[in-house]
């Protein structure tokens, strides 16, 4: 299993804490939040890395000589999906992407990988507790999922947060077959709009993974989901970035 860690923007929201590094640098609790996130892959057995840069790549080039680099160079002027089919050549085999800028422990890529659908969507399902001191990340702007019979029906930030069923942590896994029909609907849509709006987005490039992901459960391709309780945490805001100075443990 391969890791693809999605990392190319710069985070202007972490200001200034990302005015010279990558957000990934940013340290919660004495350790980087990029090395979080090692520990939990690796205590999973996942040590093929591919990290997705863009913003002040060469510092983690040169921090982390073991990963396999994807130089996103227009990084300022797409989003999250162009950025992580960056790695589109890495896709023939199983991989689990993850955003960087999450704090999650072991158990939660556990949960993914032993859930065996081609597609597993990572859900907070105790997502609200942490919004109770995020005013400057409040639930309308969370990814939100709904579920019905153990699959995805729905994730959009529309989702209101009283129906939701969790909250999507970014992290996602994809077989061979998933990644197969992941890199097909991308590439078809990416002929369709490119240069244009898709869904929410103003233009096809500054799409979120998540538009891919629902444009995708809306064609008939299926969705699992790998609840977790917490285990969790965003590192969005600089707000976010105090709160887990407090809140976060592994």
């Amino acid at each position: 299993m391969r890791a693809i860690i999605i990392a190319a923007g710069r985070g202007r929201r972490l200001m200034p804490t990302t005015a010279e590094s990558p957000k990934c640098f940013a340290e919660v609790r004495g350790k980087r939040i990029l090395d979080w996130a090692l520990q939990a892959l690796r205590a999973n057995g996942i040590a093929d890395i591919c990290f997705i840069g863009g913003y002040q790549i060469d510092k983690v080039r040169a921090g982390y000589p073991d990963f396999t680099f994807r130089h996103n160079t227009d990084w300022e002027n797409n989003n999250i999906l162009a950025s992580l089919m960056y790695a589109e050549d890495l896709m023939a085999v199983p991989f689990l992407c993850t955003y960087s800028d999450c704090l999650f422990t072991a158990g939660v890529v556990r949960r993914v990988m032993a859930n065996p659908a081609d597609i597993v969507l990572s859900v907070d399902t105790d997502w609200l507790r942490r919004y109770e001191h995020r005013s400057d990340h409040p639930p309308d702007d969370a990814e939100k999922v709904t579920v019905a019979n153990g699959l995805v029906t729905r994730v959009h930030r529309g989702v209101e947060p009283g129906v939701a069923h969790g909250e999507f942590t970014g992290i996602a896994k994809f077989s061979s077959a998933g990644a197969a029909a992941l890199k097909r609907h991308y590439r078809d849509c990416r002929n369709r709009h490119g240069g244009k709006p898709f869904r929410e987005a103003a233009v096809f490039e500054k799409a979120y993974l998540i538009h891919l992901l629902q444009d995708m459960i809306e064609a008939g391709i299926t969705m699992s989901h790998a609840d977790t309780p917490g285990d969790y945490m965003e590192i969005d805001t600089q707000q976010d970035f105090e709160l887990a100075q407090g809140l976060w443990s592994d």
